[in-house]
């Protein structure tokens, strides 16, 4: 990744956890105790994301985000919180912060908050440069069709040259040395005399139509014989008046090119049309020129529908002048409505509103919001914003673009409801377990003296069951909190007997039959017997519920093998139950995917292939809808360094 990251914090233990977290993502990473001296190294090693707490001696965490905002506004704040905290939380996201986290620290969360960071670090960087191509293609374009207006304005133009152009006729008798002053004029001109003979004519015409001095007036034009008299010259002459054709002439190369004629006469003292001034302009480069413009249009246009976001253009009264496709089928057909009135059903602008702050410092702003569909469903959204200038520089529009961020915030909501219930779960069933512990004690004392083997049997196996309950608690922390593993050398034939004799009951309750090959000189392997055998009663029991989701087969079995595979243990679940088609098995170990409705949570084989990875282990599954599947587990019977240096975190 390469980003640089400020971890503030005022614990240094969790500083020093975080650090190495954050290390070992990629990240280059500065700590701070303190806000000051967070400030101090903020400013020296400008990082792009800066994870804070909320609560901090002296300079606190939204006093920092602050401060930050207003010096750099494009950084990405994350702020640390306590689960009493939720109103600072809020509030900082009010002031600009990108998310916020609660401790303790789930790794899930903080990497979804820190891509959240870096998505709109790069939804960022993309629109700078999207709308840095765009100012340059509109200010090429805009010079091109100010050229193009400069030539279609000739005509406009040839009205008042013929006020010159008479000055320039009392000079033709001395030379028409006034002519000169046409060699430089873009177009084809010529002045033509009552004989319809070409008297006069600029160095254009003559490099490509010839020197035709002396020539008829029609001579360049593709016209049919009993037309080559009514030609523009004549016209003029006739009604007195200055006219405007689209005619075809010939170059000197044979080339036939259309061109738009204007001409304007040039009268004697007396009023008379003595002369006719003639200015011939050639549209092949206009048409062209216009073509090229009508295909970027299109081109800008197909882009501009095409983006995965919602787009508008608004107007100094946020008023919408322009939308794509997809902002369209979502919002409806809003041009020409206040952006307000549009997707939040306001009926005056919104406070700190992002166009607003663009339009007056003409920088780009971000901001998350939540609007309204048309269909009254809320969306959450992060929005950006860009200046659009006219030629001159002045901002005339912005460009705001929103992207919907509402199943992440969904995610992250369920992520940290789930995490508190189980939290709360977790604490409750220790606490019952300590007093199941005391009341046991009890109860052995009391019966010692009566039958003292007996009770000390007895007290064994509810000590035994006591534990496993313990470790089954752990277990379901698993998918919100990493812990260290509890590891111990473990009889391979004795844990998978075990499991089997649990299984087979389970199974026969129900009808299916349960079948277990297991070979008794397996050996040892290493592993927190505990998690490993949740983990494989969750595929087992899977295993157990596609059998009986089956309804087209009367007849159903379990097969659980165990294999020794020189440094490896491989561990076999096959079912002939209901099988899965192509999505369900992409998905199977997602969290909160499941296919059991209100009755699943998602979380069983999740935990159970993050139990497997966390032993360096992986599972393999295959499976034929209506078929049957098979739960493929291979674990090293010796773990690798870097699973047995896993640390809670």
């Amino acid at each position: 990744m390469g980003e640089r990251i400020l971890l503030v914090d005022d614990e240094e233990g969790i500083r020093t956890v975080l650090r190495i977290s954050l290390s070992d993502r990629g990240y280059e990473v500065f700590t701070a105790e303190n806000g000051e001296q967070a400030l101090d190294i903020f400013r020296e090693k400008s990082p792009s994301i800066v994870l804070t707490d909320i609560k901090m001696p002296g300079m606190d965490g939204l006093q920092l985000l602050e401060v930050i905002k207003r010096e750099s506004p494009d950084t990405e704040v994350i702020m640390i919180t306590g689960h009493g905290d939720m109103d600072l939380a809020i509030k900082s996201l009010k002031h600009q912060a990108t998310d916020f986290i609660t401790k303790p620290i789930n790794d899930d969360i903080l990497e979804i908050a820190l891509n959240r960071a870096r998505e709109r670090m790069f939804m960022r960087n993309q629109l700078r440069a999207y709308t840095e191509n765009l100012e340059n293609l509109v200010l090429e374009k805009s010079q091109r069709l100010v050229e193009l207006e400069r030539q279609m304005a000739v005509g406009q133009a040839v009205e008042g040259l013929s006020a010159a152009i008479r000055d320039i006729a009392g000079d033709l008798d001395q030379g028409a040395t006034g002519i000169r002053y046409f060699n430089e004029m873009p177009c084809y001109v010529s002045i033509h005399n009552r004989d319809l003979k070409i008297i006069a004519i600029n160095q254009l015409y003559t490099k490509r139509l010839g020197g035709l001095v002396g020539g008829d007036s029609w001579q360049i034009y593709k016209r049919p014989l009993h037309q080559v008299q009514d030609c523009p010259a004549n016209k003029t002459f006739q009604s007195g008046t200055g006219q405007r054709s689209r005619e075809v002439v010939r170059y000197q190369t044979g080339e036939e090119v259309p061109v738009i004629v204007h001409t304007a006469p040039i009268r004697n003292s007396k009023s008379q049309v003595e002369l006719v001034l003639e200015i011939a302009a050639d549209v092949t480069e206009i048409e062209r020129l216009q073509e090229e413009l009508r295909t970027t249009r299109q081109h800008y246009q197909q882009l501009f529908d095409e983006v995965p976001c919602y787009i508008s253009v608004q107007d100094r009264e946020f008023r919408m002048t322009a939308v794509n496709r997809r902002f369209k089928e979502d919002f409806g057909e809003t041009i020409g409505t206040h952006c307000y009135e549009a997707y939040k059903f306001r009926s005056e602008p919104c406070n700190e509103c992002p166009v607003a702050r663009t339009f007056e410092d003409g920088k780009s702003h971000h901001s998350e919001m939540t609007v309204v569909s048309k269909t009254g469903k809320k969306y959450t959204v992060l929005v950006w914003t860009a200046p659009i200038r006219n030629t001159y520089g002045d901002i005339i529009q912005v460009m705001e673009m929103m992207t919907n961020i509402t199943e992440i915030r969904q995610l992250q909501d369920h992520l940290s409801t789930l995490g508190l219930l189980i939290g709360s779960l977790s604490h409750g069933i220790k606490g019952l377990l300590t007093g199941l512990d005391g009341g046991m004690y009890l109860l052995g004392s009391g019966f010692a003296r009566e039958n003292e083997e007996q009770i000390k049997r007895g007290w064994d196996s509810v000590k035994l069951m006591v534990e496993r309950i313990r470790r089954m608690v752990l277990d379901i922390l698993y998918y919100a909190k990493k812990r260290e593993l509890q590891l111990e050398k473990v009889d391979i034939f004795s844990f998978a007997g075990e499991l089997a004799m649990t299984m087979e009951q389970k199974a026969g309750s129900h009808g299916i039959r349960f079948v277990n090959e297991l070979n008794p000189v397996l050996g040892e392997f290493e592993v927190d017997a505990g998690a490993v055998r949740s983990a494989l009663i969750n595929i087992l029991e899977n295993a157990l519920d596609a059998c009986l989701e089956d309804k087209q087969k009367d007849d159903h079995q379990i097969t659980f093998n165990v294999m020794d595979n020189e440094d490896s243990i491989l561990f076999e679940v096959t079912d002939n139950g209901i099988g899965m088609d192509i999505e369900t098995k992409e998905n199977l170990f997602t969290l909160f995917f499941s296919t059991k409705g209100k009755s699943g949570t998602g979380l069983g084989l999740f935990i159970s292939n993050k139990v497997v990875e966390q032993h360096g282990g992986r599972i393999e599954v295959q499976s034929e809808p209506r078929k049957g599947t098979q739960f493929r587990i291979r674990m090293p019977k010796r773990l690798p360094d870097s699973a047995k240096s896993t640390k809670s975190r």
